[in-house]
């Protein structure tokens, strides 16, 4: 039987695999030791299952355990990695490469070093909302000391053409910084074969827990030099001071490792899943588009835009299913989409554009009814809308004449 509300908003947030739970469950209640604490039995099972977190991470993005560096979440991994390399580079150069559909955690943290005397460059998309490495190569100066360009857009899916982009930035001896929030955990993401220097990761975005997330920080050929952002204690090797959040981390280690083991497999049904609720809308529904590149695009997302439709009025329709009208950290504003914008689509598509974000527990059966469920409230909209109306008069008319 069908259970409701129906939950299609994964790119927002994901729920707790129950298996990254039970992982938990001990460092929650009994095994509660500090990992910083080494003298005694309670802080050293703490800092094992530290360490064990860190070997899962590393075995999902193919990296040292010892690159890693946990953090509160994308945010702040995002902030520390832009803003621990401009400050730690500040002799060296000012100016930063990114693009204009990044994450709000990377463009804030552009603008506030802009403040500060750095000089940033936001490259266009094309209308798949994809940069291109040429462009890239034509922004880089003498004074470029980071390139930050995310691996996936949480509201098109748009995978980027990341390695391309690295060798760019390898080409001119420049840090590259991804932003995989998004991609890592549904896509093969290792860090070596793309060249990525540092990598944002969130452990909500793929079935771990809320307030934990990790920034990969290569340590070799050469180390990179990062200015944190907090001081204490001088935890995370140096880089991240504060005392370490361990069953969150321990549940993000576990979410890696079931990760490494279903990805593909779980791609592969996700795929499924969203072409079938994108065939089911393009037949059943006209002026439609689909937003986002066609190919190259996470599995789980479907980003539509349904024309004399307002997207704010059909999420009220949608009331046992939870979808969203773009990203959840610019939600609850009046604006169009930025990343639509950039892309240029229209500000009337982009105010009628929807996110569905299938997920691990999502059904044949929801999707089913998620479809069934959009086409009859974008009709009962559109029986209100005199443009539409208009269109429908100017098709009958042009049947007549035929």
């Amino acid at each position: 039987m069908l259970q409701k509300p129906i939950y299609m908003d994964h790119n927002a947030t994901t729920p707790l695999d129950p298996e990254v739970l039970e992982a938990m469950m001990p460092y929650l209640t009994y095994a509660f030791g500090n990992a910083s604490s080494k003298a005694h039995s309670f802080g050293w099972n703490a800092e094992e299952a530290v360490q064990t977190a860190r070997a899962q991470i590393a075995d999902l993005i193919q990296c040292d355990p010892d690159e890693i560096i946990f953090t509160s979440g994308a945010t702040e991994s995002d902030n520390l990695a832009v803003k621990g390399i401009a400050y730690a580079n500040r002799k060296k150069g000012n100016h930063i490469i990114t693009c204009q559909i990044e994450h709000k955690a990377i463009l804030d943290s552009c603008k506030y070093l802009e403040n500060k005397g750095f000089e940033i460059t936001y490259l266009p998309v094309d209308s798949y909302g994809m940069v291109d490495p040429e462009d890239v190569a034509c922004a880089i100066t003498r004074r470029t000391i980071l390139i930050s360009i995310m691996a996936a857009n949480n509201e098109v899916g748009t995978i980027q053409p990341i390695s391309d982009i690295a060798r760019m930035a390898q080409r001119h001896d420049v840090l590259f910084h991804s932003d995989a929030v998004q991609a890592v955990g549904k896509i093969d993401v290792r860090v070596d074969d793309l060249g990525i220097d540092l990598m944002s990761i969130s452990g909500h975005k793929f079935y771990g827990p809320k307030g934990i997330g990790a920034l990969y920080v290569r340590n070799r050929r050469p180390r990179i030099r990062i200015e944190p952002l907090l001081h204490g204690g001088g935890h995370e090797r140096r880089l991240r001071s504060g005392t370490l959040n361990v069953p969150g981390i321990v549940g993000l280690g576990k979410a890696c490792e079931i990760a490494s083991s279903r990805m593909e497999k779980e791609g592969d049904r996700l795929r499924v899943l969203r072409d079938r609720l994108y065939q089911r809308l393009i037949s059943q529904l006209d002026h439609v588009h689909l937003n986002g590149h066609p190919t190259r695009r996470l599995p789980g997302i479907l980003n539509m835009s349904f024309e004399f439709v307002d997207g704010e009025s059909l999420l009220m329709g949608l009331k046992d299913i939870a979808v969203s009208s773009g990203s959840a950290c610019t939600s609850g504003t009046s604006e169009s989409s930025y990343v639509l914008v950039a892309m240029g689509v229209e500000e009337s598509l982009a105010n009628s554009s929807i996110r569905f974000g299938l997920g691990r527990y999502n059904t044949q059966e929801e999707v089913d009814y998620t479809a069934e469920e959009v086409t009859r409230q974008v009709r009962h909209l559109r029986e209100l809308s005199p443009y539409y109306a208009i269109i429908k008069q100017g098709k009958a008319n042009h049947s007549m004449d035929l």
